[in-house]
């Protein structure tokens, strides 16, 4: 069926919206059998790790995992963000590869095989232009259905695992004055580190928070600590009270026993300042023109430590081009087997190595490194954000 201009895309959405939670996929096959002469329609998911991307089939089992590193098109497409298409061995027959991204959190790829699209044709956009539609009908569904979860494992979460997952934003946010990447390891087993950011038209709030101990209990803990920054943070309040309303949440819980060590950022979108809390032991590197500095901030004590502490915030440079990247301690503070520190040094290295590379390469480079230095096996949980700083454009009036 020929359609002018995307005038399918339209009823193809609302099709998309009207269907089931657990009946998308199969919708989106038969729209794109009807639309676009599709023959077969898959849809790939990425892995907790974001090493595979995982076939939606007959679950709890799924089908064979493609490897986004080694050049499949499919990976090529889910890395480079860009449509790929790819040349079958039937002649007139394409298979395109579309990244499923929504607002800058990448899900995986929608594989479609049909007609090779006329080159005049705007086929391709369209056809990414549904793929990120059926991306916003799949963050909704999973409120409903487990389908799409399980696609994307590779193996069974612990139990903490899936309470530290259930709590993330998601592992990307794009918007006109920033973009955000982030990662976490061992994604399959991890127990308490922990990052979550929230934004409204004109500011950024990000925060990390490093895991205590293991397992069960190091998750409970976070759990009522980002749920505590969370809670703060909708009143309203400045940054110091997000902190000091979190530290009493902690506090009357374990009375001291346990803490948990967080580093709080606000951005202001509208002026560009930057404020900092640093309220344990996660740190902060910044790479401008080339150069990898760590950004030091007057520490405080982590939250809940003790009764009725009082945070202050601390302003921070930031300026248009600026690359952030956010470690736990799991990360800066990491020894190896044989008692050699990850480092300081080597992180610097590591940050300027990924140089421009997209915010969740930069993220997933950093663990790469810290992985190598642990010869594959990682001793504690690693969290790593990035983010670009871009700024809010200003046009003068003409």
């Amino acid at each position: 069926m020929s359609e002018s201009s995307g005038g399918w895309l339209g009823d193809a959405g609302s099709a998309l919206r009207a269907a089931p939670s657990t009946a998308i996929l199969p919708t989106a096959r038969a729209l794109l059998a009807v639309y676009v002469r599709a023959s077969e329609v898959t849809l790939l998911l990425a892995d907790y790790g974001l090493s595979v991307l995982q076939p939606v089939t007959h679950l709890p089992h799924t089908g064979i995992p493609i490897p986004v590193r080694e050049g499949a098109p499919a990976g090529r497409a889910f890395s480079a963000q860009a449509a790929v298409l790819e040349v079958t061995a039937v002649p007139g027959v394409v298979i395109a590869h579309l990244p499923v991204t929504v607002r800058g959190d990448r899900l995986g790829v929608l594989s479609v095989r049909m007609p090779e699209p006329d080159r005049e044709a705007p086929q391709v956009l369209e056809l990414a232009a549904f793929a990120t539609a059926l991306g916003h009908e799949l963050i909704v569904a999973e409120r409903a259905t487990d389908l799409y979860l399980q696609a994307r494992r590779r193996k069974r979460l612990t139990l903490a695992a899936e309470m530290q997952w259930q709590l993330l934003p998601g592992r990307g946010l794009v918007r006109q004055e920033y973009a955000l990447g982030a990662h976490l390891e061992p994604a399959y087993d991890i127990s308490g580190d922990n990052f979550d950011w929230s934004t409204t038209e004109d500011a950024l709030t990000l925060t990390v928070t490093d895991g205590q101990d293991h397992g069960i209990t190091a998750a409970l803990l976070t759990n009522l600590t980002v749920n505590a920054l969370r809670n703060a943070r909708r009143a309203g309040v400045s940054l110091e009270e997000q902190a000091y309303l979190a530290d009493q949440a902690v506090y009357g819980e374990y009375e001291g026993r346990r803490y948990a060590p967080t580093l709080l950022l606000h951005f202001d979108l509208i002026t560009g300042r930057a404020h900092a809390v640093d309220a344990g032991s996660p740190q902060l590197f910044r790479l401008r023109h080339g150069m990898v500095e760590r950004v030091v901030f007057d520490v405080q004590m982590p939250l809940g430590m003790f009764e009725d502490s009082e945070y202050r915030t601390q302003e921070f440079d930031i300026e248009a081009g600026d690359r952030l990247i956010l470690v736990s301690s799991g990360v800066h503070g990491s020894a190896s087997h044989d008692g050699g520190a990850f480092g300081e040094r080597a992180l610097r290295e590591t940050i300027a190595a990924a140089g421009r590379s997209c915010p969740y390469d930069a993220a997933r480079a950093v663990v790469d490194g810290l992985t190598q230095h642990h010869s594959g096996e990682l001793p504690a949980d690693a969290a790593v954000v990035c983010l670009d700083w871009r700024g809010r454009q200003t046009h003068p009036e003409q």
